[in-house]
């Protein structure tokens, strides 16, 4: 006999169902089983992939849910009595029923979600037409009731159930697991069945395929769970008989249960839906009087035409016409007037509002979305193709991908949600799959296997992006991966077992960017789901569809891409400031894509910041390629993918003339030439097949496709049109086969051409903005990533590269973003006879960039401010803002960054910390009961902080320890904004290091896999390890200016480095790049403490600067009133211009030196200058710094080591002992002229 499954789910009960649904369907049909269903926990995510499955196996779909049913009422919430629910197994006769599942499904998760998505008798009682009800499994409300010892309440129940649905649509449901309590409730049910004269029905409680599949299960179970497989309290199946029984093994069980079989196929032939939808749901649009849809289309885009080609005539303005021509009649018989009139409107909106906004994809290729303003790209010039947008010959819906500028996406959703309804429109799920990695470290904690190792396996993975790898493919190419395999048979389970989990759906998400907007309530199509874990929080969107976004499509429901863009946030903000500083108003439609700055600055790799092109390897094609045109930005963005990058030194060659080009037949010399014979894009195949074979655009858009995705049926079928359309046009049989051959291995690579001109002008446009308006572009970049302390490490070390300054954090100064601040020089006192200095421009580090301070306390900051002007002293700093708010964790983030650095040291305010908040809290509730002063003070109150509130702290108290060691103070900066904002450790070697490393740490990705780099920076931990062999080897790990890399030092390297290796310490790493993990590491050939130190140009040979010991600076010293020393205190110095104090004449002091020379050490110590301020009369006095001193001589040829005396600018008229400086090496005093920084820290009384 027959049998139908009704309890059945599948991998969409999240790691709770094992069975992927193609395999389910296809098992189905190899037990020959008429029907199955589908009836996952509390959700229909797979009901639509299910029922066309079963239609194309022949078997015959049943639509359900297992739903739970809340202990009282839905919205029900407490803990004690509500965390518990009830199974409830409701399966669709009809359409009816169909659309009551969704509601329920919808229902349960936005208004009933409380541990589980629950709804409750009154919702079932109001939705219960047209659905089969069972009394469940052992979860059931009947079956508790029986387990618990309440037959009334089960009796009570079961008569409520067979009330609402009648005794035909209401079932008891009996099953067979070893569950110690299963058999007195079937017993039970058997008993308590003739009294309604109930109907049975037999399932198995079906959560994977095989028996043999159990013990997978139960590592999913662990998985979700988050507990080990050893652990014996934990959630676990009773035994392995929840797999998909065949129709014998059910009849044998349930024999002497009458009914129960021939129910399952009774139920399955009264349950028939429907779920082949039709046409287009698309949301009316309202055109003004006296206009259709069609006609208002037309009118707007004639309009568009008129402006966008006003300056244009004769063949062009023809071609023009002609085109937008053809696309309105194909776009109006398709029936999509309706969309584009949609996306316009949305478009107005932005344009209306000033958000930016930059359509996506192949609607580039479109003559009406470029009339319309939708896009920025001339379909004509740029070679598009329309059809590749929207092919006549095979009719769905257009796609036209829109991003925003991130910061304002939301004012588009709203906006869409008020014109069109909220019931109307949804967010898209989407589901996160067990990919190879992920699959390794699920299992590998459930299965307690040391993380290192479990880490070490799941590295050899390739993570190539746009083409992952499985693990069975990994173990057939990868030599360490089959090594790891076999090496341990602990590691073999783990692999084998994340090899059959892989590609199971684990978690449900929110599509980045999708939104569907419907004609009617989307209810009516799809069911919702609350807005999933990481969707944002304030969404005006409250709901997203169960159905995701290939579904979603297929059922003819309108996808609108929303994606927040932060590239035109950036954008955005830069030419807000450029219009603020120069009066320039730049926008999308005007920013050039033709300045030759343009491509000066991406042909010399200056690429940080600037849109798609900013990693190592693209950095390094452009500058070797040396762009002159957007023509090559848009094929580098086409070709910069795997699988195409190994032809981008072929273009670069025939581009610069150093390799021929040649064509297998001249025709194709005018669809190809652009990029040098290379088939780089999908349009050119589909115009050569038009042009040399006959084919109509909608067949060359098939043609595309099949070549795309390796269809073989339809390539022979192509190649046989090509070859015989080319023929007939006077082409040889063999040249166009060759033709077409080299097609297919080339353009399964081409790149949508209309997606990468996009793309390329906005690279074209960021890099205009950077290179003409560079402060206001870092500044805008900065304040975009603020957050991102990688990238504001990368962004600020750019600017420093540029010679824009990097300003630190300060209340009196800072706003929430990164600002611009425009100084100049100040001039020494009394040196009023010189010019005004030139303006520099500086970025000021936002308070918002600080970690662990948020955007509250800095308006709250930023508030009294900006009611009240710049704060005088600290005192005035606690009275006038109310510290309550900022919070004591944020004020102390605040002082460690330097942002108090005017009111006192750093160590000085921390420990001060309690009374700054106890004066702040004390004012502020005085002000609260209206105990204030006629001047507005507090009255009462008259504690003090105590802390000096000067900006410049006596030298006392600096020296006396009240700041912290310079160490601290630049790990704290690290920590809080993960640059260092008042030097950097390898700032005496930073003018050096330029010359000497090839890369930087966060530019390494698996692109630059193999590649042989020279990286620099300072050591922060090394970790010792020993080879199989046991030989010592260690992993180190150093900073740079970007960031931090790991480099593995093998044995041979770390004999050479192990004994002069410390942390602090600054060193030259030369070695392979190893990007096969998640983060790039070194494999070390060399590493060095020695720089190369640039010459002066009359050096005879290049010499090494030693950096055997890290920088030692003195504790940052305040600047003090300058006093001229007495003449004899520079007895010791030789009175010629080989020695600099102070500020020289030519930048406004009393100095002797050169201003340059000045500007470029000072510089290169990264110390903040304050110049002495002597009478023009007065004799040149040293330099006094908020560091220590600097002095620089060029002495003369010396053949010896020497040994130098400095001394101390003298306190007043005190004269300062000399100081002896030793040279660490005959290295670093060699013959010849030398330019010499020397650091001085004070050490106890010297």
């Amino acid at each position: 006999m027959s049998f139908a499954h009704l309890h059945v789910h599948t991998e969409y009960s999240l790691l709770d169902g094992l069975s992927k649904i193609d395999r389910l369907v296809a098992r189905a049909t190899e037990l020959n089983m008429p029907a199955l269903a589908i009836t996952d926990h509390g959700t229909m995510f797979g009901t639509i992939e299910f029922y066309r499955a079963c239609k194309q196996a022949g078997i015959k779909p049943i639509v359900g849910v297992e739903t739970y049913m809340a202990a009282r009422g839905m919205r029900d919430r407490d803990h004690n009595e509500d965390r518990k629910s009830f199974h409830l197994l409701l399966l669709a006769q009809n359409d009816a029923g169909y659309r009551n599942l969704l509601n329920i499904a919808t229902a349960s998760q936005l208004d009933g979600f409380y541990y589980n998505p629950r709804i409750d008798h009154d919702f079932l009682a109001g939705h219960a037409e047209g659905l089969i009800c069972t009394t469940g499994c052992m979860s059931g409300e009947v079956p508790r009731a029986i387990v618990e010892g309440r037959m009334e309440e089960a009796r009570r129940k079961l008569d409520w159930y067979f009330e609402v649905f009648g005794r035909d649509n209401f079932f008891i449901e009996v099953q067979q697991h070893d569950i110690p309590e299963l058999a007195g409730v079937n017993k039970a049910l058997l008993e308590l069945g003739p009294r309604y004269n109930a109907q049975y029905v037999a399932t198995n409680d079906v959560h994977y395929l095989r028996a043999e599949d159990a013990p997978l299960h139960d590592v999913l179970l662990c998985i979700q769970t988050g507990s080990l497989r050893s652990q014996e309290d934990r959630m676990r199946m009773s035994d392995t008989s929840f797999y998909l029984r065949s129709p014998e093994e059910m009849n044998r069980l349930f024999r002497e249960v009458p009914g129960a079989i021939a129910n399952t196929l009774a139920i399955a032939e009264r349950c028939s839906v429907d779920l082949d939808f039709k046409g287009y749901h698309l949301p009316a649009f309202e055109v003004p009087d006296g206009f259709t849809a069609d006609t208002y289309l037309r009118h707007l885009c004639e309009a568009g035409r008129d402006e966008r080609f006003s300056a244009v005539s004769g063949e062009k303005q023809r071609a023009v016409r002609e085109r937008l021509d053809y696309e309105l009649d194909v776009i109006h018989a398709m029936g999509f007037d309706t969309y584009f009139l949609i996306v316009w409107d949305l478009c107005r909106f932005a344009r209306e509002k000033g958000i930016w906004y930059n359509a996506r994809g192949s609607a580039a290729g479109s003559m009406v979305a470029y009339c319309l303003g939708i896009t920025l790209v001339d379909p004509i010039d740029s070679g598009l193709i329309f059809e590749r947008f929207l092919n006549p010959g095979r009719v769905s819906m257009p796609d036209i991908d829109l991003d925003f500028q991130d910061d304002r996406r939301w004012e588009m959703l709203e906006y869409t949600v008020r014109k069109y309804g909220e019931d109307k429109v949804a967010q898209i799920i989407t589901f996160g799959t067990m990919a190879a990695r992920a699959a390794i470290r699920d299992v590998g904690r459930v299965l307690d296997i040391p993380l290192p190792e479990v880490d070490r396996v799941a590295k050899l993975i390739p993570a190539i992006p746009g083409k992952p790898t499985t693990l069975r493919e990994t173990l057939e190419q990868e030599e360490k991966f089959k090594e790891a395999y076999n090496s341990a048979d602990y590691l073999r389970e783990l692999i084998d077992t994340a090899s059959r989990l892989e590609g199971v759906a684990r978690n449900a998400g929110t599509h980045a960017a999708g939104v569907i907007i419907a004609d009617k309530p989307t209810i009516e199509y799809v069911p919702l789901h609350r807005p999933t874990k990481g969707a944002p929080e304030d969404s005006i969107i409250k709901s997203v569809t169960q159905f995701e976004m290939s579904i979603i499509e297929s059922l003819g429901l309108l996808k609108v891409d929303f994606l927040g863009l932060a590239t035109l946030t950036v954008m955005a903000r830069a030419c807000e400031l450029i219009e603020q500083r120069h009066g320039v108003r730049l926008d999308l439609d005007t920013i050039p894509t033709d300045d030759p700055k343009i491509y000066e600055l991406l042909g010399k790799g200056e690429v940080a910041g600037i849109f798609q092109v900013e990693g190592s390897g693209m950095r390094r094609y452009l500058a070797e390629m040396k762009p002159t045109r957007l023509d090559h930005i848009i094929a580098m963005v086409a070709l910069y993918r795997p699988g195409p990058i190994d032809f981008i030194p072929t273009y670069i060659k025939r581009m610069h003339g150093e390799e021929q080009v040649s064509y297998l037949h001249p025709a194709l010399k005018p669809i190809f030439e652009d990029t040098y014979g290379i088939p780089v894009y999908q349009e050119q195949i589909m115009r050569a097949a038009v042009e040399l074979a006959g084919y109509t655009m909608s067949e060359s858009d098939e043609l595309r496709k099949a070549i795309a995705k390796k269809i073989k049926e339809k390539l022979m079928a192509h190649r046989e049109q090509f070859v015989g359309g080319a023929v007939e046009r006077g082409i040889r049989q063999d040249i166009a086969g060759s033709i077409f051959d080299d097609w297919e291995e080339f353009a399964r690579y081409g790149f949508n051409k209309s997606h990468a001109a996009d793309y390329a002008v906005i690279t074209a446009q960021t890099a205009y903005l950077k290179s003409r308006y560079p402060v206001e572009y870092m500044t805008a970049l900065l304040s975009v990533e603020r957050n991102n302390t990688d990238k504001v490490a990368l962004y600020t070390a750019e600017c420093k590269r540029m010679g824009i300054d990097i300003l630190p954090p300060d209340v009196n100064r800072s706003g929430l973003d990164f600002t611009i601040q425009d100084e100049s020089s100040l001039p020494a006192v009394g040196a009023t006879r010189h010019p005004p200095p030139a303006i520099r421009h500086a970025i000021r580090f936002g308070l918002g960039a600080i970690r662990n301070v948020g955007e509250g306390p800095v308006q709250t900051i930023l508030g009294a401010r900006q009611a009240g002007g710049a704060f005088a002293d600290l005192e005035d700093f606690a009275r006038r803002v109310d510290l309550r708010q900022v919070q004591r964790r944020a004020l102390e983030c605040l002082i460690k960054v330097g942002a108090l650095s005017a009111f006192g040291p750093r160590q000085a305010l921390l420990d001060a910390l309690d009374k700054i908040f106890g004066v702040s809290a004390a004012h502020h509730k005085a002000k609260e009961i209206g105990q204030m002063s006629l001047f507005g003070a507090a009255t009462g109150v008259r504690d003090t902080i105590g802390l000096t509130p000067s900006a410049s702290p006596s030298k006392g108290e600096r020296e006396g320890g009240n700041e912290a060691p310079r160490k601290e103070i630049l790990a704290w900066e690290k920590e809080l904004v993960g640059v260092y904002v008042t030097d950097h450790p390898l700032a005496p070697v930073m003018n050096d290091l330029e010359s000497i490393v090839t890369a930087y740490s966060r530019q390494l990705s698996e692109e630059q896999n193999g590649q042989r780099v020279t990286l620099a920076g300072i050591v922060t931990h090394i970790r010792h390890h020993q080879t199989k062999k046991g030989d010592p080897m260690a992993y180190v790990t150093f900073e740079d200016l970007q960031g931090a890399i790991e480099c593995l030092l093998f044995p041979k390297v770390w004999r050479e480095a192990s004994h002069w290796l410390a942390v602090d310490q600054i060193i030259v790493v030369t070695g392979r790049v190893d990007a096969k993990g998640n983060e790039a590491k070194i494999l070390a050939d060399s590493i060095s403490r020695e720089i190369a130190v640039s010459q002066d140009s009359r050096a005879a040979q290049p010499q090494r600067k030693s950096i055997a010991s890290p920088p030692r600076a003195a504790p940052p010293r305040p600047a003090r009133e300058a006093v001229p020393p007495p003449p004899d205190s520079w007895d010791e110095f030789p009175s010629d211009d080989n020695w600099m104090f102070g500020p020289p004449a030519d930048a406004g002091g009393g100095g002797n030196g050169d201003a340059a020379k000045f500007e470029q050490f000072t510089a290169a110590a990264s110390v903040p200058a304050q110049m002495a301020a002597p009478s023009p009369e007065a004799r040149p006095v040293a330099l006094v710094t908020s560091a220590p001193a600097i002095a620089i001589r060029e002495p003369s040829a010396a053949s010896t080591p020497d040994t130098r005396h400095l001394a101390e600018h003298p306190e007043r008229s005190e004269r300062a002992s000399p100081v002896p400086f030793t040279p660490a090496s005959a290295s670093d005093f060699v013959p010849g002229p030398r330019r010499i920084v020397i650091k001085i820290e004070p050490t106890g009384d010297t």
